[in-house]
């Protein structure tokens, strides 16, 4: 595959990631890519498989609740090099751990909801009217 083949433009990497072109400008400009985004002759972004690649896992961070600082903070390790693993295990691990907790929040609120959906099917099943949560 030529290296033109495989660039990408701005469309094609929305197109790939759901992104549109005002995010994919503003994880430029906030420093969020792991390398620096390239230009054409014409000047115009031109994007690799690794930045899609790359993308996909920013979208997986923010998804989770990671900031962008800290995500920013991740794509400057990467873009160092190696020699810094230690440091973006160590964040990572941070942020796993939010994730792990929030996790256990969003169990427990789910049990609640669970629990409510089989009082309302089991009223209803029943052929009971009236509001359940209002009084008496």
């Amino acid at each position: 595959m030529t290296a033109a083949a495989s660039e990408l433009t701005i469309g094609q990497v929305c197109a790939r990631t759901g992104l549109s072109v005002h995010t994919l400008r503003l994880y430029e400009r906030e420093g969020l890519f792991a390398g620096e985004v390239r230009r054409d002759g014409r000047g115009r972004r031109v994007y690799s498989a690794w930045d899609v690649e790359w993308l996909e896992y920013c979208m997986r961070f923010r998804a989770s609740g990671m900031p962008l600082a800290t995500i920013r903070r991740f794509a400057e390790l990467v873009r160092q090099g190696v020699g810094n693993e230690h440091i973006r295990l160590k964040l990572l691990r941070e942020h796993r751990d939010v994730v792990v907790e929030r996790i256990a929040e969003l169990s427990a609120c789910l049990e609640v909801i669970d629990f409510k959906v089989g009082v309302y099917e089991e009223h209803l099943a029943q052929g009971n009217a009236g509001d359940l949560w209002g009084p008496p």
